[in-house]
């Protein structure tokens, strides 16, 4: 029975003593849950904010620069969350199977993270970025040849960019750069 009584304590002292601020680090935003009144429309950006304890959550995200890696060897169903992603295959204009690796730099909107929050939830890169950017990507390498990959690589960089901001934007996000480390031919399978 003692050990219920300290876990109650425990409890109410984490929740009382600590349940009234929300310390929101450098590079963060965090939105806020009240119980009553829903999810506030407003953010709260670096330092020490005030809340009801109880009554009121506070939801801290990253908006620094994220960067989600496409790469051989990564198997996503080992954390659905992590900021990656295995090698994307694809089939080129002229026919060629291709196996693309790179990353892609992105970052939530600060103006956004409400709706974000509200409306996708914390898991944002297995809802939204994994799908998405695979998804994309794929449909930009089938309207180019190989070689032009090769010969145009920036272009094809922007396109994809262009590509995966028209979607993201809508989600609150914000694709800053998309860059390409390996675009290898894949020997078809016999």
């Amino acid at each position: 029975m003692a050990s219920f009584d300290q876990l109650v304590i425990s409890f109410l002292v984490d929740e009382v003593a600590g349940g009234f601020f929300a310390d929101v680090p450098p590079g963060h935003v965090a939105t806020v849950y009240d119980r009553i009144r829903g999810v506030l429309k407003h953010t709260w950006g670096p330092g020490l904010h005030f809340k009801l304890p109880f009554i009121q959550k506070a939801k801290i995200f990253n908006a620094q620069t994220l960067e989600y890696t496409i790469t051989e060897g990564f198997n996503p169903d080992s954390n659905r969350e992590a900021l990656a992603d295995s090698a994307i295959t694809a089939v080129t204009a002229d026919n060629i199977q291709v196996k693309i690796q790179g990353s892609i730099l992105v970052r939530i909107n600060k103006d956004n993270v409400v709706s974000l929050w509200e409306n996708i939830g914390e898991n944002f890169v297995s809802k939204i970025v994994r799908p998405v950017s695979r998804s994309r990507i794929r449909g930009v390498i089938s309207q180019i040849t190989f070689n032009q990959i090769n010969t145009h690589r920036h272009e094809v960089e922007a396109r994809m960019k262009g590509m995966l901001d028209s979607e993201f934007t809508m989600k609150g996000l914000i694709v800053e750069n998309v860059l390409l480390s390996d675009v290898t031919a894949v020997s078809p399978q016999s």
